[in-house]
């Protein structure tokens, strides 16, 4: 259904330190960028699908409250590795790796990148 998602920075060079070690346990490396952007994708997905922008308008990024962006993780390790490396980038915590109340397996992990967007990655597969 979606086709890439973007979320805004004011320091791309951070930025790109941070999502180049929290989506890297899970599959998503840089693919692109310049000077506005950096472009996650998968090995072999013919198109970046997680973008990391400079407003268009060149006024400042900001935040949505209430919006997140969740990633499908192979497996709970996977959750519990990007967790960590997020944290370890300069993420803040927003929900430590574990099973949620949505159905059974339903294993995620909530971070907020530098500039605050709020991030989750998500395992549905029993362990």
């Amino acid at each position: 259904m979606l086709l890439y998602v973007t979320l805004g920075s004011n320091d791309l060079e951070r930025a790109g330190a941070f999502y180049d070690r929290a989506l890297a346990p899970l599959g998503l490396k840089r693919r692109k960028e310049d000077e506005v952007e950096i472009g996650y994708g998968a090995e072999g997905d013919v198109r970046c699908r997680l973008w990391v922008v400079t407003p268009f308008n060149r006024e400042a990024a900001t935040i949505g409250n209430g919006s997140m962006v969740a990633l499908e993780a192979e497996s709970r390790a996977a959750v519990d590795t990007f967790h960590a490396a997020a944290l370890a980038g300069g993420g803040t915590d927003e929900g430590a790796p574990g099973l949620r109340p949505f159905h059974a397996n339903f294993y995620a992990a909530y971070v907020r990148d530098p500039d605050g967007n709020k991030l989750s990655a998500v395992c549905e597969r029993p362990e």
